[in-house]
């Protein structure tokens, strides 16, 4: 669903939201669903969603569901964020956002990459 560029504002902003840092960090637990996040951090269920929302624009929240015992759906939401890192430098902010997919993909890329290899050696016997 992340359709938004980051930007050091951007992330600033999303940041700066005492609510997102407490759904981030109650995603990365276990999916949570949002009224859980609003249980747990004593806010409305609007104002929870509209964070969750923002959260999901810039790729932080992965929306997943689950099933209750009667077969009841709901959504549920878990943390894609691994790590943001602020460098301050030469007179520039320089932001490095890591999501835990990237660390998918990268382990992916490498798989493919180390099979293109392995691949191309057994074409040359």
């Amino acid at each position: 669903m992340g359709s938004k560029e980051w930007e050091p504002e951007t992330i600033f902003d999303v940041f700066a939201s005492q609510t997102a840092r407490q759904i981030l960090a109650l995603a990365s637990l276990r999916p949570m669903s949002a009224q859980e996040f609003a249980d747990h951090c004593e806010h409305s269920l609007p104002t929870v969603y509209r964070r969750v929302n923002a959260l999901q624009e810039y790729d932080l929240l992965q929306e997943d569901r689950a099933v209750e015992a009667d077969g009841t759906q709901y959504k549920v939401f878990e943390t894609n964020l691994e790590r943001v890192c602020f460098e301050v430098e030469e007179g520039s902010v320089e932001v490095d956002l890591q999501l835990q997919h990237d660390m998918v993909d990268q382990f992916s890329t490498f798989w493919t990459d180390l099979e293109d290899t392995t691949d191309n050696r057994n074409d040359d016997h």
